[in-house]
């Protein structure tokens, strides 16, 4: 399995764009490259090579669920523990993740399923659906954006 292919995929939130290439799921959403992705990964162990989570809040980072966390050096990341989304991650470590739909817009499932290279469904199917929680990490507070 090619790592820098576009999946299209239910992630353990929303249907979404998936890949190792983040220059790839920009373009096809018309987004701009200065605008960082979200990276969902397979562990915990796999976090420490992404980011520095401050002891202050590993308790935290490790019992949340659906939840994005952006770190001291402005990644954001979330660890995937939804056990159908969990498999497919398994296979690639992890990914770049974005909603299946252009720049702003709703998600239109004949232009996601065009533009993907591997659409990747379990009995779930494909389903718009809320987005995750994010909280902002600095080293001495922690704030939810949304």
């Amino acid at each position: 399995m090619n790592k820098k292919t576009l999946f299209l995929a239910q992630s353990d939130t929303t249907v979404g764009f998936l890949s190792q290439d983040n220059k790839k799921i920009a373009k096809i959403k018309q987004r701009s490259l200065g605008k960082k992705f979200l990276v969902t990964i397979d562990s915990l162990k796999r976090l420490q090579k992404f980011a520095r989570v401050p002891n202050k809040f590993k308790k935290k980072v490790r019992k949340e669920s659906k939840s994005t966390f952006i770190y001291p050096n402005n990644c954001a990341i979330r660890v995937v523990k939804d056990e159908f989304h969990l498999r497919f991650l398994k296979k690639i470590g992890w990914s770049f993740s974005s909603s299946a739909n252009l720049s702003s817009l709703n998600y239109d499932e004949k232009f996601a399923k065009k533009v993907c290279e591997i659409i990747v469904e379990d009995s779930r199917g494909l389903q718009e659906k809320g987005s995750s929680k994010l909280y902002k990490i600095g080293r001495k507070k922690i704030k939810r954006l949304r």
